[in-house]
């Protein structure tokens, strides 16, 4: 009897479950594309500031390097991103900033910001 009675219960289970499971699965999903985007924040902003601490670069070149590392390595995936750049006459700080890509439509990315510094290049002697 039963057996009767737990007849499609396996069903009802499945129906329950399925949203959580897939719910779990996309915030694992989005919790990768932010992690990856602001590595790719932080990545840019790294070689902005490589560029720009160089002995006779300028801010301006900083920030055209990390321009140009988010567009080869994630500009689908870094949205809205913006570049600026500071140098002094010892340090050179690059910071990018921008949007991780979102999943679900109508909810925005989260903001992302990394900034990167480096001593300038000079002689001494």
């Amino acid at each position: 009897m039963t057996a009767r009675r737990d007849a499609g219960s396996s069903s009802v289970e499945l129906v329950v479950l399925f949203p959580a499971l897939m719910a779990l699965i996309f915030i694992t999903v989005q919790a990768g594309l932010y992690f990856y985007a602001r590595n790719v924040a932080l990545a840019a902003a790294q070689e902005g500031a490589r560029a720009a601490a160089a002995r006779g670069a300028t801010s301006t070149e900083g920030a055209n390097a990390a321009s140009a590392f988010v567009n080869r390595a994630g500009a689908q995936l870094l949205g809205a991103s913006a570049v600026s750049s500071e140098r002094t006459a010892t340090t050179v700080t690059v910071t990018v900033s921008g949007t991780s890509v979102s999943l679900v439509p109508g909810f925005p990315g989260r903001a992302i910001r990394q900034s990167a510094s480096a001593p300038v290049e000079r002689v001494t002697g």
